[in-house]
């Protein structure tokens, strides 16, 4: 079978443990069939009391307790992980299967495929429940935004990012969208100068808050939002669109 990227994975029988190297893939997995699941990232935090072994950071996971773990399969994506962590990962004998996801259709897709395909697992019915909660028209009425992801330094969304798109279908444009790169560093005068609408501020992977964030763009209203709603894909998206508009406004 080959994985989002067409890198062929091969497990040996059936899955029957797995390590995530993915928040939204562990949210996903442990939603879905929590018994697999042996091992996940420091910042896997959902579901609540999420119990199994943690082997470090997505960008700097503990390879010898993964390896240790024996799991019959490792869940990551192209731009969560390093590419060396996953070669070291195979070149020990794991399957790793690796996810791609720029839009909405695409974390539809994916899912399906990772937890059925790769897992070997019924389609589950939260899935239904995100398709469903997603499937109103995308809103006309469309607002300019930037959207910063960091502050030392400023960096914002780009282009072909999974939040762009969620944000689009609720009404929100990314000024950036056209940019050539996906998380471009733009100095804090040239997006004060981009003629947003609202600033988009979502609390990770920067934490801005209410005192660190609106305060650095005056003139334009501000929306603080969740991260996990605006980035995560899993379970989590049932109830992004409302949690969403919420804060949008």
């Amino acid at each position: 079978m080959l994985d989002d990227l067409g890198t062929p994975v091969g497990t040996r029988g059936a899955v029957h443990r797995v390590v995530s190297l993915v928040p939204s893939l562990t949210e996903s997995l442990a939603e879905t069939a929590p018994n697999l699941l042996v091992g996940a990232t420091d910042w896997c935090t959902h579901p609540a009391g999420l119990t199994v072994r943690q082997i470090g950071g997505t960008k700097n996971p503990d390879l010898a307790a993964i390896i240790a773990l024996g799991p019959d399969l490792v869940l990551a994506n192209e731009e969560e992980n390093r590419p060396a962590d996953l070669e070291a990962l195979r070149s020990a004998g794991l399957a790793v299967w690796v996810t791609r996801i720029r839009t909405l259709e695409e974390a539809f897709t994916s899912l399906r495929r990772t937890l059925t395909l790769a897992c070997g697992l019924p389609e589950p019915d939260w899935l239904a429940a995100v398709e469903r909660a997603w499937s109103a028209p995308p809103v006309t009425g469309v607002r300019r935004a930037v959207i910063p992801i960091w502050r030392k330094p400023w960096m914002v969304l780009g282009r072909d990012t999974f939040a762009g798109d969620l944000l689009l279908r609720l009404g929100i444009r990314n000024l950036y969208a056209d940019h050539p790169e996906r998380y471009p560093r733009i100095p804090l005068s040239d997006l004060l100068a981009a003629g947003a609408d609202l600033v988009v501020l979502p609390d990770e992977p920067y934490r801005f808050t209410a005192e660190d964030g609106p305060g650095f763009f005056p003139a334009t209203p501000a929306a603080l939002v969740s991260g996990r709603h605006l980035t995560w894909y899993g379970p989590s998206l049932a109830e992004a669109p409302d949690v969403l508009r919420a804060a949008l406004g």
